[in-house]
């Protein structure tokens, strides 16, 4: 089975996440696509983000009913802060038969020599490469790594909390499942 590691913070996820690892599926012509929620990046604040569970919980009711799209709580047994190789390693160790490759944004590319083991990671991976807004075309120098022709997404987390700290829709922006939990719940100050 050929998977793609869509790693995120998911903070929420939200529709532009969906729409590119869809797409992502169907252009790398991958099996699925599992939306790793990491529960800290080395590269940001802890204290910005909702709970790892009920980031999880959102992934999972966002992408119900989708087989190709699945929630995926690796990261969660690891060591903290998450670094991918480390993720790479348990998953390739616990599902052996599968074939593991990386989905991410132009911009995180553009940052990849920064991340633990990163020589590893491009040598004995696949990495598939979607536009990112504000992001440089990327210039894609590593060996595995495919830009793929994905949708241009506008569509920002941090903009999704601050409108439902204020009290303003984001319907259409947040699957309805996800959404209706996170107005239940009142997350992000909703």
């Amino acid at each position: 089975m050929k998977v793609g590691l869509f790693f995120g913070s998911f903070n929420p996820i939200h529709a532009g996440h969906l729409i590119l690892a869809e797409q992502v599926c169907e252009l790398a012509r991958l099996d699925q696509v599992w939306l790793v929620v990491s529960p800290q990046s080395p590269f940001k604040q802890k204290q910005s983000l909702l709970n790892e569970v009920d980031r999880y919980h959102l992934c999972e009711l966002a992408t119900q009913g989708n087989e190709r799209l699945w929630a995926s709580n690796a990261e969660f047994t690891l060591p903290r802060p998450s670094y991918t190789i480390d993720t790479l390693t348990a998953l390739a160790e616990r599902f052996p038969r599968y074939q593991f490759s990386l989905v991410m944004g132009a911009d995180n590319l553009e940052g990849l020599h920064k991340w633990k083991n990163h020589e590893a990671i491009v040598r004995h991976y696949p990495i598939w490469v979607y536009p990112r807004v504000g992001a440089a075309h990327p210039d894609i120098t590593y060996p595995g790594a495919t830009l793929l022709n994905a949708p241009l997404i506008g569509i920002s987390a941090t903009r999704i909390r601050e409108q439902l700290a204020a009290g303003q829709s984001v319907r259409y922006l947040v699957p309805q499942p996800a959404l209706d939990y996170i107005l239940a719940h009142h997350l992000y100050g909703a």
